[in-house]
């Protein structure tokens, strides 16, 4: 209990950041299930969400891998700030419930934990509620050039709204995992996503120079420079 009090106490001093207006903290999970798991760990995460209700947290938001990288789901639980989550109340309610307990450690071969801060919480929600299919983007900056990389990820959405497309989440990293900030894309299906194809060549010169590109066959070209690292994955929703 001591060593869960001095964690709290270190959390506390770090969400400055958050009452500063950086946004929501979650925590996002990436968990790639033990050889022919992924089925029961599915099944052991929705047996849990009850649980969610008695510790006073909020239940995760789910997306299972489809192509990609190598997870399997991805879990965003959300936070709001370090201070509310590790509350020393609300870190006993959860030991006792058992939420991750040793049933989950036996159906989980590799996971990867990433605390970041996003939209609020009613909003996200609301997208996840409308969504059933996911493009997630996750990458490491080259160094010094992570607010760089924010920026092209924000020129990203302003030419995605001039072309009347969804527009991605972006979720900055405060800690965990290399990470340092990944985007959610949310779709009716697959069909959805893919209709990008059909913008016209016209309108998607425009839009590109609208946000600042070059030219819209530049956009990933100027990514590149500045990222070291850069996975996609292709989710769909768990019901």
């Amino acid at each position: 209990m001591r060593t869960i009090l001095l964690i709290s106490a270190l959390f506390l001093l770090s969400s400055g950041a958050h009452a500063a207006g950086a946004g929501y903290l979650y925590n996002a999970k990436f968990v790639q299930a033990a050889p022919g798991k992924l089925l029961a760990l599915i099944d052991h995460h929705k047996s849990r969400m009850a649980a969610y209700s008695t510790t006073g947290d909020e239940p995760p938001m789910l997306v299972r891998h489809s192509q990609g990288d190598k997870w399997d789901l991805m879990l965003l639980f959300p936070m709001g700030s370090y201070g509310e989550y590790y509350q020393a109340d609300r870190v006993a309610k959860r030991q006792k419930a058992g939420v991750f307990e040793e049933k989950y450690r036996e159906l989980v071969a590799w996971q990867e934990d990433l605390f970041v801060y996003g939209p609020p919480l009613a909003e996200l929600r609301n997208a996840f509620s409308k969504a059933a299919f996911f493009h997630l983007e996750i990458f490491q900056s080259l160094p010094g050039r992570q607010s760089d990389l924010y920026k092209e990820r924000e020129m990203e959405n302003a030419y995605q709204k001039t072309l009347g497309r969804p527009e991605n989440v972006i979720f900055v990293r405060d800690q965990g995992a290399s990470w340092d900030l990944f985007t959610l894309g949310f779709y009716r299906n697959l069909k959805h996503y893919a209709e990008s194809a059909d913008i016209p060549e016209k309108d998607q010169e425009s839009a590109a120079k609208s946000a600042g590109f070059e030219a819209s066959n530049r956009i990933g070209a100027y990514l590149r420079t500045l990222i070291a690292a850069h996975h996609d994955t292709l989710a769909v929703a768990v019901k």
